[in-house]
């Protein structure tokens, strides 16, 4: 018996040195986080992201997935950029993105044709009573130029009107029992070039527009007027003493008048438009009579985004006469229909 219960007192001594062995690995387990506690947070919180997403991309792992939906999300990037390039301008196109002012312009090509014009001239105080229409205007014509353009940067801007005609016409005639024969030829030339700084209310001037969108321009400058008046005047006698006369006379005159105005238009379509202008110039400043005005209504329609084809009624004054004695001068007034072609940039 004394072999068994030696067996038994070692096997009680060695159970009683486990505990002991055991207990500071219980201690240090019992001071440490679980570890069930971090494995199951860290997941949630990287899951937020895909969560947001609308969850992990197919056929990604879920750790690649996790880290593909923590990454930068481009929506609200975008959406920055967008409200950074709207506030840039001030809602009437102005501007660019960052908010600069930038440049604009018109440019267009047109004829004016009279269907009626009416005036006289007086050189030295003889007076010549003029009244043509359309047939014997454009049989009398030898040249014409009309350009007209603007430029703007922001609101203000700078506009011209050039505008050259020159009218030509000679004839002859012969007197009672064919003794005397008279041959005359007159040449007309007349100028008008305005340049005018001008400021913008309303939309920005474009081809195509919203309906109800409209600009108003008005505009104060100088207008040169170039006119010149040439007669060439021989008579020539058939008699045996066979007289001949031969009288020339030139009148012209270049002058410069005040000048204000204003031009608007409204969209009836987005790509039909009404448009007004009128001036005035002038006001007797170089001369005993120094006036001038312009006044045109029309309909524009576009043929493409940067084009535009224009039809319009316009009426044109001119009055002049110096302060000398005799006096010279002339009078005119042309009324008729313009077309022209815009181009926009």
């Amino acid at each position: 018996m004394q072999p068994v219960f030696s067996n038994l007192a070692g096997i009680a001594a060695v159970l009683g040195v486990v505990p002991c062995l055991l207990a500071p690995v219980a201690a240090r387990a019992e001071s440490a986080p679980e570890p069930s506690t971090d494995q199951s947070t860290a997941p949630e919180t990287a899951a937020q992201p895909l969560a947001q997403a609308g969850g992990p991309m197919p056929g990604l792992p879920l750790e690649a997935a996790q880290e593909s939906g923590a990454g930068a999300d481009p929506a609200p990037a975008t959406a920055d950029a967008a409200g950074d390039t709207d506030a840039g301008g001030d809602g009437e196109g102005d501007g660019d993105g960052d908010g600069e002012a930038v440049w604009r312009g018109t440019l267009e090509l047109y004829g004016f044709t009279p269907l009626k014009a009416t005036g006289t001239t007086r050189v030295r105080g003889f007076e010549a009573d003029v009244d043509l229409d359309l047939g014997d205007i454009l049989d009398a014509l030898e040249w014409a130029t009309f350009v007209r353009g603007s430029v703007e940067r922001g609101r203000w801007g700078l506009l011209t009107d050039l505008s050259y005609v020159r009218l030509g016409a000679q004839g002859a005639r012969t007197g009672p029992g064919g003794r005397l024969t008279g041959e005359a030829e007159v040449t007309q030339k007349l100028g008008i070039y305005d340049l005018a700084v001008r400021y913008r209310i309303g939309e920005p001037e474009t081809a195509l527009a919203k309906p109800g969108a409209f600009t108003l321009v008005p505009y104060a400058g100088v207008r040169l007027i170039d006119a010149t008046l040439d007669v060439d005047a021989e008579v020539q006698g058939n008699g045996p003493l066979g007289l001949e006369f031969e009288r020339q006379g030139t009148f012209g005159r270049t002058w410069a008048q005040p000048l204000v105005g204003v031009q608007g238009q409204v969209f009836l379509s987005p790509r039909l438009r009404a448009f007004a202008r009128a001036d005035i110039g002038g006001f007797g400043i170089s001369g005993d009579r120094d006036l001038s005005g312009n006044a045109q209504v029309g309909l524009g329609y576009a043929i493409g985004n940067s084009t535009q084809l224009n039809l319009s009624w316009r009426y044109v004054g001119l009055e002049y006469r110096n302060d000398k004695r005799p006096s010279s001068g002339f009078n005119l007034d042309q009324n008729g229909i313009e077309v022209g072609l815009t181009f926009f940039f």
